[in-house]
């Protein structure tokens, strides 16, 4: 069923879309939630957010995959879709874009995206890299590509130094590798496809990353930071204390969107954690200070009287 922001536009759509609500399950009305393709960490999240939604809070939420980011942000700025989740690049290089109207809801979780290499390939850094043949291009996925950018750069190499192998998205980048055509593949920890790889190659590492080199990094992609894991069930191919590349994946909405929606999407989030896990397991560090970070892009009305009613101010991204 098309979303009512398919069928209005504007103050209409506002109106209307807060009437829906009021009027509760009832109404059968389906939203959508847009999101990558199925084994993608965004997608699990996706479905473990509308699953919420829909049982607390009786919000029936579809989940509609993409092709990539570059999808998603169009689908929310153009109202196509209620909601999407997507990275912050993204979301910034839209609204800097044609879409004014893309507004931030929450920071949900961290993308932790180091290369992953076999086992037995012999490499172990990203300095390991040079001369290797390394997934680049990410046309439906545009900035997943300065990402990659900035951790060759944590190593003092550039893309002339490797044999670039061109990819559409990330899961073209598990399956080139997979195929034995790329020596590397990048993908966020908690994706069903990383689990899938090192099954399917007899083990998978993650590379090191050289924290001296986050500054040549952070010219590259400024919302880049390190953080800090270890072995356990999520972490796979990680087989000590280490520290990896991170960006976080946000939620956006159009501007448009009713106050009292958004914060009944927080809300609900936040009471009904323990059940986000049990479908999202990297939603562990989502709480409403996590939530609230200091980025280009503003965020919803709705979501900023939540915050000020949780007394969480916004923190710089480090």
């Amino acid at each position: 069923m098309p979303a009512i922001i398919r069928a209005a536009t504007g103050s209409l759509a506002a109106a209307v879309l807060g009437l829906a609500l009021s009027v509760g399950p009832a109404s059968a009305q389906t939203y959508g939630f847009a999101t990558l393709p199925p084994g993608t960490l965004n997608h699990t999240t996706a479905a473990a957010v509308s699953k919420v939604l829909k049982e607390k809070g009786g919000i029936n939420m579809l989940v509609q995959p993409t092709a990539g980011d570059q999808v998603i942000n169009p689908m929310v700025g153009r109202g196509e879709v209620e909601i999407g989740i997507t990275n912050i690049m993204e979301a910034q290089d839209a609204f800097d874009g044609q879409f004014k109207d893309m507004r931030l809801i929450a920071a949900v979780h961290a993308l932790r995206t180091p290369f992953f290499v076999r086992k037995d390939s012999g490499l172990f850094k990203i300095a390991d890299m040079k001369g290797k043949r390394v997934s680049m291009g990410y046309s439906a996925m545009r900035n997943i590509e300065k990402t990659m950018v900035a951790q060759l750069a944590t190593a003092g190499l550039t893309p002339a130094d490797i044999k670039p192998v061109l990819v559409p998205n990330v899961m073209r980048s598990a399956d080139e590798f997979i195929a034995g055509n790329a020596d590397m593949f990048s993908f966020a920890f908690g994706g069903p496809k990383v689990k899938e790889a090192d099954a399917t190659v007899g083990g998978i590492r993650a590379l090191e990353i050289d924290e001296t080199g986050m500054p040549a990094a952070k010219k590259v992609m400024p919302w880049g930071y390190l953080t800090d894991i270890g072995p356990g069930p999520i972490f796979t191919g990680v087989e000590k204390p280490m520290k990896v590349y991170s960006f976080d994946n946000v939620l956006i909405v159009s501007a448009k969107m009713p106050e009292d929606f958004v914060n009944k999407i927080l809300t609900l989030m936040e009471q009904n954690k323990d059940e986000l896990i049990a479908v999202q397991p990297v939603l562990r560090e989502y709480t409403p200070a996590f939530a609230y970070k200091q980025y280009g892009v503003p965020y919803h009305p709705g979501a900023l009287k939540y915050f000020k009613e949780k007394n969480v101010t916004p923190r710089a991204v480090q």
